[in-house]
């Protein structure tokens, strides 16, 4: 018997020239899928990798695997009909916060509430990079672009916040340059059952450079981001020595370890906890919150594909297999001469 056939990064990159400006964090990206992807066991051959329009969407040509680039915001329309026609592959959906969020937002929201066992990588960079720096759906109120030269007065979008407002089973978030921290959250994206959906803060230095220098820059990022770890209390700073419990208002507020205060007082990361948790720790960023990173949201439910297969399975057993033709001339028909 033949042994498997063990793969590394290098059968996972392309031919193709990457072509990204140069410093762009999708390339810390595209660096860790192609790390991750070998290590799955999954044939290269059973991987899809869909996207749509923006700078990350030029993913699939990097990878060395089926790929499809689609068109603006309808990734998760076509990587549905990929699932449900090809069962077996692993499918991934690369997007941007443009993408996704705008002309893609209600094809994403019906992605997360069907469940539909895909595996959704927003790279969100707080602009559109693509077309030259205008403002996008995650752009904070008063940033300044092309086409908001004073200011954006528009609310942003959380994209986490609006995964778990679409009933998302699996909610994580990661950053483009903490590569070994995003390449835990792919792999645990890949063995979770369902839509996963991952935010990845990535560093467009072309039109919103620094846009998340508070959790990228080494001298800032300890005191700004709280790692999660299912079980682990709420601990951060960089001598992890703030932690995160509720208040007599049952309200979170920050506290001191150290004085009688210590890690029991503090809450524990619970993936499979209420909603009101999950959204808690969603909404919370700098300056007045660290930046929750990690799996926020974990639970199991039944996937879309899952349920159609099953219903088929039934329908075929109590009806018959069936013909198209019977199909296309049953019930209200005509014929035209």
């Amino acid at each position: 018997m033949d042994s498997p056939l063990k793969l590394t990064k290098k059968d996972f990159a392309s031919d193709q020239e990457v072509r990204w400006c140069p410093g762009c964090g999708d390339y810390a990206i595209l660096s860790a899928a192609q790390q991750v992807f070998p290590e799955l066991g999954v044939p290269r051959e059973k991987f899809v990798i869909v996207s749509g329009i923006g700078c990350s969407s030029r993913f699939p040509y990097y990878m060395k695997t089926f790929g499809f680039h689609t068109i603006h915001g309808r990734a998760p329309s076509v990587a549905t009909g990929i699932k449900l026609g090809n069962p077996e592959l692993s499918v991934w959906i690369v997007t941007g916060d443009g993408d996704s969020l705008s002309i893609g937002g209600n094809h994403i929201i019906h992605l997360l509430r069907r469940n539909v066992d895909v595996n959704v990588m927003l790279f969100d960079n707080r602009i559109y990079g693509l077309t030259k720096g205008q403002y996008s759906p995650t752009s904070e109120v008063g940033k300044r672009t092309k086409s908001t030269p004073f200011g954006s007065i528009d609310r942003p979008f959380n994209p986490a916040a609006l995964a778990l407002g679409a009933n998302a089973t699996f909610v994580a978030r990661s950053v483009d340059v903490y590569s070994t921290h995003l390449r835990q959250v792919m792999k645990e994206a890949y063995g979770h059952r369902g839509t996963s959906f991952m935010q990845i803060f990535q560093n467009c230095n072309i039109f919103n450079d620094g846009a998340f220098e508070s959790i990228r820059d080494k001298g800032l990022r300890e005191d700004n981001l709280l790692l999660l770890r299912h079980g682990d209390p709420l601990v951060f700073g960089k001598n992890q020595d703030r932690g995160i419990r509720l208040s007599g208002c049952n309200q979170p507020e920050i506290v001191e370890l150290g004085g009688g205060v210590t890690e029991k007082d503090l809450l524990r990361h619970d993936e499979t906890g209420p909603i009101g948790y999950a959204a808690m720790l969603a909404e919370m960023q700098p300056p007045h919150w660290p930046m929750p990173i990690g799996v926020i949201r974990r639970i199991q439910a039944p996937s879309f594909d899952d349920a159609m297969t099953q219903q088929i399975a039934e329908v075929t057993t109590s009806r018959g297999k069936g013909n198209l033709r019977d199909a296309l001339y049953s019930r209200n028909t005509w014929k035209v001469e």
